[in-house]
């Protein structure tokens, strides 16, 4: 069994920061991309950001400059470090990995957390 566990949001005015930690657990054998997604109210689920086993990220063009993906491969553990935030920034926020366990190392799958829920006044 794999868990991915998030932490860290709540409740921000507008400018404000937050950091949102996501720690994979489990019998995972590797992980390839991490990524941080949003659903608000209303709307489909979308992607925030994204960073690649060799830390290559990539960002929704809306959090560029504002938002930081970041990865500790050796704890499985995907950061996102939020800054200037918005009120359309207000969602639930949910981490995703990519990855294959033990069970069958040769099949990557897409794993999700519980989400947490992102809120910014104005």
């Amino acid at each position: 069994q794999v868990q991915l566990v998030e932490s860290g949001g709540g409740l921000v005015q507008s400018g404000g920061s937050l950091r949102l930690s996501c720690v994979a657990s489990g019998s995972i054998f590797s992980i390839s991309d991490m990524g941080w997604y949003r659903q608000a109210p209303g709307k489909e689920r979308e992607l925030v950001a994204v960073i690649t086993s060799g830390l290559t990220t990539n960002y929704k063009d809306s959090v560029k400059g504002r938002f930081t993906i970041s990865r500790d491969n050796a704890k499985n553990t995907v950061l996102l470090q939020m800054s200037s935030l918005r009120p359309e920034d207000t969602a639930v926020y949910y981490c995703n990995a990519f990855l294959a366990t033990w069970a069958d190392s040769r099949r990557f799958q897409n794993y999700w957390g519980q989400g947490t829920q992102v809120t910014v006044s104005s």
